[in-house]
């Protein structure tokens, strides 16, 4: 019994320890870290990045691309084929802080549209800034990850397509088979009743 008591003891204790831990991280409120490379110098805590150019966001510290798809906002670590010709690394890039940005979406459309095209932000990759010296070394790989990912997800996509023609030549190629063999017994059943 004292040992179960002891275990659950230290069990509830490195629980508690590690409470606190999240505690103190969330209070410090700094996220250099985890900011991309492609992410703008300055600042030292982001939410979330506006990109006015394809009209997107992205959210910093969960490494997600947030867009509306067909009226709805999704979100996904890679950004979709049509925005394959957007340079992450040339477009400008807003801060946001606030919660829930693409909820307001008309408010930051049309806030940020004078930044539209714009290619004169200076990029965390760039920056000679002390602050970005230890810059989160991961970011490189889930950004070579997440590229990977959008060219399996589109693969998959096409892959998806053509299994989908092929299932709808299949089907006509059935119903082509059946009209020929009714035909065919019509043919037979018609040349019979000539016989008789």
């Amino acid at each position: 019994m004292k040992k179960l008591i002891f275990t659950l003891v230290i069990l509830l204790s490195c629980l508690s320890a590690k409470y606190a831990a999240a505690q103190v991280t969330v209070g410090v409120g700094l996220n250099i870290g985890s900011q991309p490379d492609w992410g703008p110098v300055g600042y030292n805590n982001a939410a979330y990045y506006y990109m006015p150019d394809i009209g997107a966001y992205y959210d910093v510290n969960a490494h997600m691309y947030i867009y509306n798809e067909n009226n709805v906002w999704v979100h996904r670590g890679y950004l979709p084929p049509r925005y394959r010709n957007y340079n992450l690394y040339g477009g400008y890039k807003a801060v946001i802080n606030d919660r829930d940005p693409w909820m307001h979406d008309n408010d930051y459309r049309t806030r940020y549209a004078g930044y539209r095209g714009r290619h004169d932000q200076a990029m965390i990759r760039d920056s000679r800034d002390a602050r970005y010296a230890n810059h989160w070394r991961g970011v490189r790989e889930n950004e070579r990850a997440n590229h990977l990912n959008a060219r399996v997800h589109n693969e998959n996509v096409r892959n998806r397509d053509e299994n989908q023609r092929a299932a709808n030549l299949n089907r006509r190629a059935r119903a082509e088979n059946q009209r020929n063999r009714r035909q065919n017994q019509r043919a037979r059943q018609e040349g019979k009743d000539r016989h008789q």
